[in-house]
């Protein structure tokens, strides 16, 4: 096998390489070198259980850091492992075992319980579920190599009747990854949201009749009869803003099984645009985002997760049985071995054990406490079972054994040019220096909260869109607005609507340079206007929108937007170079306004540089002469109307990418697009042609 192989060759190098070491110390590093790793192994799946689902509504760095060493450390600790432990038996003799290696070969199927990976994570990016065929190739060669490890050691003890029950769980789980992986598969997850075959009428039977009558001498005549669907009456009842949670998660999953097509590339009926936009015309911002934040939950433990098999009746009786199987060898174990508890390795295999157990018991609580353990009691109608089951969750998240009930993490990522521009300006550093820097500086973001009156308008603009709309062909016309029907409402098109009518890239470097000037500027000479919520709102999306632009520019729409972002930030550093006594971003905007703009840059600079600083600077002028209130509202509406622009043209697999990274304001405001009908991705449907014969 080719683990054992590639085991066998990584061996015999690190025996080499003990010749460089102290025979002292090799020779503890020789007795301690398993025990460490298989406690190392350990120590990976239970921070993957702990922190596995965190990622879904936590945005750390550090998270993400430690969730990607350890799904990557657990692959390779366990198969350097048991090829470690299967070189081992080489040194035994036909029928007498090293006592050493005697009490580690239960080992290997521990081992392959931690390779099998808990519940809470499957993927660690969406890539990975399109590699299920490599992943089940080496999953078989890890299960093999553990077979061998037992057949060479086994001598009929009661340990090695132990390592049966537990092979046996850990094969459970194997095929419990592997399936999840297999359906969450790019190919699979489309095919398996396809719809019937429809061959439509009859077509050959129905010119049978036709001829057949023409025969006759009957003069035919058709009558074309199709389905058309109406639309329904657009008005805006007075909106719900709080119902029971036990509803949305009822209609949060209904919309699930639906919109899931989305992440498939698939179209959407004008049904299911009918039932969503009726749903959402009736209730307010915070059960809208409630419903979409519940929905993306869904599609995140789908994908990442083993909720797709985990909360059906055979992987529950599945799971049930590998809990039994745990304890079972673990009772055992102590029973027949706590007197031999003083060795070491028995010691160590206890704890395994112990530890195995409690952490099957933990992923029963996670089990009970998700949204699919309360959507499945609430279909079951079992008010014995749901009492017992609330009361135990109740019970368990007083102990803190239940993590958080977020479903996102609420945040909105904060770019400031500027900003960066100045800490760039007085760095002098050599060119490795320079290029690490550099890499490293674009990561000093900040996080905000989306806020609820960020929200709120969102939404008040979306659905004022909506409303609109008669029908799926206005809808989507109106997703394809970029600013420029915002500043036509607002009687601004023609002084402003050069700034729009660029590449969607430069439209925002153009907006968050100008959005700065015009807000440092008009703190300074009213300081008061830092509580303006229009004010605010522009600022957080100015920066929200640029913090996309450079660090996840593939969820905007193709663009030569680095280019410009980095021709943008040299002219800038230029210009901060030559006043010294610049240092902070107020006076920088100070000093920008005092240019002269009237003519225009690239008369003077040519297109070659892609910097759009001092455009930016005829832009921030023309917004300055407005009024504040009615330049905010402007700034504002401008970018929730780029924002959803960007949302409603970003692929869905970026969006089920960043679903990894506590969830993106821009996906959320997706499917909340989706469910509203601005989208590009519902077909209407006339039906089936019903052609009548008539016959005179």
């Amino acid at each position: 096998m080719l683990a054992l192989v590639f085991g066998t060759l990584i061996v015999a190098k690190r025996r080499s390489l003990f010749q460089l070491f102290p025979e002292r110390l090799a020779r503890h590093w020789n007795v301690w070198e398993l025990r460490a790793l298989v406690l190392f192994s350990f120590s990976l799946q239970a921070t993957l259980l702990c922190l596995g689902n965190r990622r879904k509504y936590e945005y750390r760095l550090w998270l993400r850091a430690i969730l990607w060493l350890a799904f990557q450390a657990a692959n390779w600790a366990t198969n350097f492992s048991l090829n470690v432990l299967s070189h081992g038996q080489e040194d035994c003799q036909t029928n007498s075992l090293d006592r050493k290696y005697e009490t580690m070969t239960i080992w290997a199927p521990l081992f392959l319980l931690h390779l099998c990976s808990p519940d809470t994570i499957t993927a660690y990016s969406v890539e990975d579920n399109e590699f299920w065929m490599r992943n089940l190739f080496s999953l078989s060669s890890s299960f093999g190599v553990a077979i061998y490890i037992l057949n060479m050691s086994w001598t009929g003890s009661l340990l090695d009747y132990l390592s049966i029950p537990l092979l046996l769980a850990a094969m459970i789980k194997f095929g419990e990854r592997n399936w999840v992986q297999y359906m969450a598969s790019s190919n699979q997850f489309r095919d398996s949201m396809l719809p019937q075959p429809d061959p439509g009428p009859n077509y050959a039977k129905f010119m049978d009749a036709h001829s057949a009558k023409k025969a006759e001498g009957f003069k035919i005549k058709r009558r074309l009869l199709i389905e058309i669907p109406q639309e329904e009456d657009l008005f805006r009842t007075s909106a719900k803003t709080d119902i029971p949670d036990d509803d949305i998660l009822r209609a949060a999953y209904s919309f699930f099984m639906t919109f899931k097509r989305l992440f498939a590339d698939l179209i959407l009926s004008f049904q299911d645009y009918k039932e969503s936009r009726s749903f959402f015309h009736k209730h307010s911002w915070e059960v809208a985002f409630k419903v979409v934040e519940v929905e993306l939950g869904f599609v995140y433990d789908v994908l990442y997760t083993k909720a797709m098999v985990t909360y059906s009746r055979p992987s529950l009786l599945l799971r049930l049985l590998s809990l039994f199987l745990a304890t079972s060898v673990f009772s055992a174990f102590f029973i027949t071995h706590w007197h031999d508890l003083s060795d070491i390795n028995m010691t160590i295999t206890c704890s395994l054990l112990v530890g195995f157990s409690i952490l099957e018991f933990y992923e029963v609580i996670l089990l009970l406490s998700s949204d699919w353990t309360r959507l499945w009691l609430d279909t079951s109608k079992n008010l014995i079972m749901t009492n017992l089951i609330d009361r135990i969750i109740s019970f368990l998240s007083d102990l803190y054994l239940i993590p958080a009930k977020r479903k996102w993490s609420n945040h909105m990522a904060q770019y400031n040019l500027l900003s960066f521009c100045l800490k760039e300006k007085s760095a002098t550093r050599g060119r490795v220096g320079k290029f690490f820097h550099e890499k490293l500086e674009k990561y000093q973001y900040n996080i905000e909260a989306a806020f609820p009156e960020l929200k709120e308008l969102i939404f008040t603009l979306l659905m004022e869109k909506s409303l609109s709309a008669k029908n799926i062909k206005e809808c989507q016309k109106l997703s394809a607005f970029r600013g420029s029907l915002v500043l036509e409402i607002m009687g601004c098109l023609d002084q402003l609507g050069w700034s729009i009518d660029v590449e969607f890239d430069q439209s925002i470097l153009l907006w968050h340079i100008a959005t700065d000037l015009c807000y440092y500027q008009d703190v300074k000479t009213h300081s008061s206007l830092v509580e303006n919520l229009n004010c605010k709102i522009s600022k957080m999306l100015s920066d929200y929108m640029l913090y996309l632009l450079v660090m996840c520019p593939f969820m905007l729409p193709n663009g030569i937007g680095q280019i410009r972002f980095q021709d943008t930030c040299a002219e800038a550093i230029e210009f901060l170079q030559e006043w010294k006594s610049i240092s902070d971003v107020g006076q920088t905007c100070e000093e920008l306004l005092l240019v002269n703009t009237e003519v225009l840059p690239s008369e003077v600079k040519g297109d070659r540089s892609k910097s759009v600083l001092f455009d930016a600077c005829r832009l921030a002028k023309a917004l300055r002469i407005m009024e504040n209130e009615q330049k905010w509202k402007v700034v504002s509406q401008v970018w929730v109307e780029m924002l959803s622009y960007a949302a409603s043209h970003c692929q869905w697999q970026y969006h089920a990418r960043q679903l990894t990274t506590g969830g993106e304001l821009l996906t959320h405001v997706s499917l909340l697009m989706a469910h509203l009908g601005l989208s590009e991705q519902f077909q209407i449907s006339e039906g089936h042609g019903r052609v009548k014969l008539l016959v005179s």
